[in-house]
């Protein structure tokens, strides 16, 4: 009789120690747990922009004139045989970045956009002063064989937005077995604009050049699908607006400042980083 009671006392201390070992379990894997994580990503995208005022300015030319409401396209390259060109030919993007709480989806992001700016082959209205004498009038600005009007205006090697950002980040689906989420990106930043400036006005190149060339701000919007708590495919929606100004140029110098709409896709990857949290 006592040892059946003493074995039915056995079984029920088995049992509470079972369960008492599950939730230490539970909160060592709990504690096991980042608070940080860090995160790389690299992708391409395709810019629309909006039309600016282009200033320049020749003091030695006698020039000094603005081209009124020009207009603008990119040149994507991974629309044109993309895995026959290296990566950094087309218009590609990373993004270097750490969630600092995961809990508040909190983190900071370096933001890197190369993108091409063209301007040519288009009818342009000038006004100021070209060549010492006033101008107000229109004007063809396109390539052309003829020295003294071959006129072109590339950011070709990149307009090249860098931000440094604030990311927010919410939670909209994750499957039961935690091994597909899909999250919301908030991202605001400013940063400084790197082009490489090469241009032809009216027969007159410059030597192009990369350049610190003013700043820009962006507002950024992405979906996020994460695989296995590792790799992720991310689709992000981007409006900039950049200044740039000091463009070295033949003799002289322009500056400019318009709107980019960008869409974006970027294949990244994503590991826990940081202390541990209890």
């Amino acid at each position: 009789m006592i040892y059946i009671m003493y074995k039915k006392i056995l079984v029920v201390i088995c049992m509470i120690a079972l369960i008492a070992g599950g939730a230490t379990a539970q909160s060592v894997v709990k504690k096991k747990e980042r608070k940080g994580e860090f995160y790389f990503s690299w992708g391409y995208n395709k810019e629309w922009y909006t039309q600016s005022d282009l200033y320049i300015s020749q003091p030695g030319l006698g020039n000094d004139y603005v081209l009124k409401a020009v207009k603008a396209s990119d040149k994507p390259g991974w629309d044109e045989d993309l895995l026959g060109k290296a990566i950094s030919i087309p218009q590609y993007n990373y993004r270097i970045g750490y969630i600092f709480n995961k809990k508040k989806g909190l983190g900071f992001e370096i933001n890197f956009d190369h993108t091409k700016y063209i301007i040519y082959d288009q009818m342009v209205h000038m006004e100021g002063t070209y060549q010492g004498k006033s101008v107000n009038t229109n004007k063809v600005f396109a390539r052309s064989n003829t020295d003294s009007t071959n006129s072109y205006y590339f950011l070709n090697n990149g307009a090249n937005f860098l931000l440094f950002n604030i990311v927010k980040r919410s939670k909209l689906y994750e499957t039961q077995n935690h091994k597909v989420k899909v999250d919301f990106l908030g991202k605001a930043g400013i940063g400084p604009v790197i082009p490489h400036v090469e241009n032809c006005f009216w027969g007159v190149a410059n030597e192009p050049h990369f350049q610190i060339g003013g700043w820009n701000v962006g507002l950024e919007a992405c979906i996020r699908t994460t695989f296995f708590n590792s790799f992720y495919l991310e689709y992000c929606n981007k409006i900039d607006y950049a200044r740039y100004s000091g463009l070295k140029i033949n003799s002289g110098t322009a500056h400019q400042a318009f709107g980019t709409y960008e869409m974006i896709l970027n294949l990244g990857y994503t590991l826990p980083m940081g202390r541990r949290e209890n």
